[in-house]
């Protein structure tokens, strides 16, 4: 019976010691999660609020740009084509090599041109001979007439004739100059200078005058156009934006345009905007603009596909973001997040324009002065509470949450 009570007194005490432990464990967890003087209440509401990094609108000036898409097209493009026909004999140029403005590129046979060309020049000499003979008869009937021994009707037949043999020389010289004209078309020129495509014909092939299928096509490549499309509602409001002031056109009025390859890459050389369009197409709505770029290395082929980036004017006063602080609304309206009165989150609807970099150009909804939230979005929504701090400080809390959760 002894030994039963001594039991149940030894399991009170232990007891008693454990609820002891617990209760200084407790106690210790709080002073260690409750600062000095705050009461866990405070300390709770304030790690509630969040911490957003803002960044502060300041004016800035701004390379107003448009990047367009657009198509190579060449300055000079000639067919070459047979003025003459007969049969081709030689092909002198090599294909896709560059040839000069009235180098012969092929030679058609040339012996009846060259037949009609002596008969021509004989039909001439047989023209002066006839005319030295009526011009001298002429002269004889003159003085027979003078002296009442000849009609004066003989002496004007004899003045006609003359005059005939002397049209007769002039067609004959006239006759000539075609027959070498002809003779000389045998030999087809290059029209300019420039890259020479395929050849369509070989020797031995037949060719006539002026027919449709060219023998070959010479494009000059240096300098090259670029034609590009833009929206004519651009172009107004780009006017609209010159004439109030909001930028400052191009000095000289051409407009410095910079290429971007098919690859993603920059053509090294800048060209100019040339030409505009006078009239919008009606079916796309949008204006032809042309610029020219020097072409040295012939990198640039016709028919190719470019973007080009126009610099339009520069607007010394350009409000821009950056791109992750812009995000869509239900309406699929570009919205940002700003800090208002009281550190309250408050959305705005924006316009963006062109992409710099990483930033967005707005065009409307934001101003000078104003705060827009850049880090922490995904945890605040307008109408919360949040603590701004520079936007480093947010980046390196989040550095450090990720190393912890990776740790553990």
């Amino acid at each position: 019976m002894t030994k039963i009570i001594t039991c149940k007194k030894a399991g009170h005490e232990a007891g008693a010691l454990l609820v002891g432990v617990w209760l200084l464990l407790v106690l210790a967890a709080g002073c260690s999660q409750s600062p000095a003087g705050a009461s866990p209440s405070a300390t709770k509401a304030q790690a509630a609020i969040p911490k957003v990094g803002v960044l502060t609108l300041v004016p800035r000036e701004v390379q107003r740009t448009t990047e367009l898409p657009g198509r190579i097209a060449a300055v000079l493009t000639s067919d070459v084509r047979p003025q003459v026909s007969g049969v081709i004999l030689k092909r002198l140029f090599t294909e896709g090599a560059e040839v000069t403005k009235g180098q012969q590129l092929y030679q058609i046979d040339p012996a009846s041109y060259q037949a009609a060309s002596d008969n021509a020049v004989a039909a001439q000499d047989k023209a002066k001979a006839a005319l030295a003979t009526a011009q001298a008869k002429a002269n004889r009937y003159k003085k027979l007439v003078d002296a009442d021994l000849l009609s004066r009707q003989d002496y004007d037949d004899a003045v006609a004739i003359a005059k005939e043999a002397q049209a007769d020389i002039e067609s004959g010289d006239a006759n000539v100059k075609q027959a070498r004209i002809n003779l000389e078309y045998t030999k087809v020129y290059a029209p300019i200078a420039g890259r020479i495509g395929h050849s369509t014909v070989t020797p031995g092939a037949l060719v006539t005058a002026n027919q449709t299928v060219a023998l070959a096509q010479v494009t000059q490549l240096d300098p090259i156009y670029v034609d590009l499309n833009q929206s004519s509602a651009t172009l107004l409001r780009l006017r609209k934006e010159m004439e109030a002031g909001e930028i400052e056109g191009v000095a000289d009025g051409t407009a410095k345009v910079t290429l971007k390859m098919e690859d993603g890459s920059l053509y090294a050389v800048p060209g100019r905007l040339k030409f505009t369009e006078v009239t919008v197409d009606q079916g796309t709505g949008t204006v032809l603009l042309r610029a020219v770029f020097p072409n040295p290395k012939h990198l640039l082929l016709p028919g190719m596909y470019v973007h080009a980036i126009i610099q339009e004017g520069v607007d010394r006063k350009g409000v821009t973001v950056p791109q992750k602080a812009v995000s869509r609304n239900a309406r699929d309206e570009a919205v940002v997040l700003v800090l208002a009165s009281g550190n309250t989150v408050a959305q705005r609807v924006v316009q963006t324009g062109q992409a710099i970099g990483d930033q967005w150009v707005l065009t409307a909804g934001l101003q000078e002065g104003d705060k827009v939230i850049v880090d922490g979005l995904q945890n605040i929504r307008p109408g919360m509470v949040v603590d701004p701090v520079p936007t480093s400080d947010v980046k390196n809390a989040a550095q450090q949450t990720n190393q912890a959760a990776s740790k553990s």
